[in-house]
């Protein structure tokens, strides 16, 4: 569901251009936030997948716990990088887009590891 939610966005993005430039959101920005939050949200499904074949329980808890900070810290200091340096350029519709694609990466990636964790035999 990530990759396919990954790839009809981007189809959306690349071919929506005049329906972006009427939201007045930056194109380009929101092509890197979402490769930037898919890379992350596979990184952190990988972390947490791991924990997930622990005996512990509390193992994966942690491992889910700390993949959604990983995730949250890392598109923070990008946001934060992205407003250091367009001070005067900052592109609001597609900055807080990307925060919406954020939570739709997240709740995407605990859904499919609730999925997964339901399967397990053990819990």
């Amino acid at each position: 569901p990530v990759i396919l939610f990954f790839a009809f966005l981007n189809v959306f993005l690349i071919s929506g251009k005049n329906i972006l430039l009427r939201w007045n959101a930056d194109q380009e920005i929101l092509i890197l936030g979402n490769a930037i939050l898919f890379i992350i949200t596979l990184i952190s499904f990988l972390l947490a997948q791991r924990g997930l074949h622990h005996s512990n329980p509390y193992v994966f808890v942690r491992s889910v716990y700390g993949s959604i900070m990983m995730k949250l810290f890392i598109c923070m200091i990008a946001a934060f990088i992205y407003i250091f340096l367009y001070k005067k350029n900052l592109n609001k519709p597609a900055l807080f887009t990307c925060m919406a694609l954020y939570l739709v990466y997240t709740f995407l990636e605990v859904g499919i590891l609730m999925k997964l964790l339901k399967k397990r035999k053990d819990v």
